[in-house]
């Protein structure tokens, strides 16, 4: 066997893993996090989403699009705040905390997190104000 026909370490190493993770996995995750900050009354959805729910099964996608590339992922969100609450500090927090939860769950670097506010919600559970904006 001539020296440049060896088999190297290289070679030998086991390949690399890619690993690919769904808009939907990524959007579920950026849900379940702003729904966690303190002011966000609820994820704004369209007519699919407020349907899934009525059926009785929670849909994490709801008021959230994706966008990946490459590895860096785009958001945007269409949040209900809480009546009463102080819009631009709910909206800070919930761009910090997606952006954390994405980037330590997924590995993806997030290059944006745009929060749009769809509306407001009472506290006794009935939308206020909803605009009919896309989710």
């Amino acid at each position: 066997m001539a020296e440049d026909e060896r088999p190297t370490q290289a070679d030998d190493a086991t390949p690399a893993l890619e690993i690919r993770i769904a808009d939907d996995v990524v959007a579920s995750i950026a849900s379940m996090a702003a729904s966690d900050v303190p002011g966000v009354f609820s994820m704004a959805g369209g007519l699919v989403g407020d349907l899934t729910e009525r059926l009785g099964r929670r849909n994490w996608q709801k008021g959230v699009k994706v966008d990946v590339q490459q590895g860096v992922a785009t958001i945007d969100l269409y949040v209900v705040v809480l009546y009463g609450s102080r819009i631009p500090e709910i909206a800070q927090k919930v761009q910090e905390r997606v952006r954390a939860a994405v980037e330590s769950m997924t590995g993806l670097k997030v290059k944006a997190v745009d929060v749009h506010v769809q509306g407001v919600g009472s506290p006794d559970d009935h939308p206020i104000i909803e605009t009919g904006g896309s989710s």
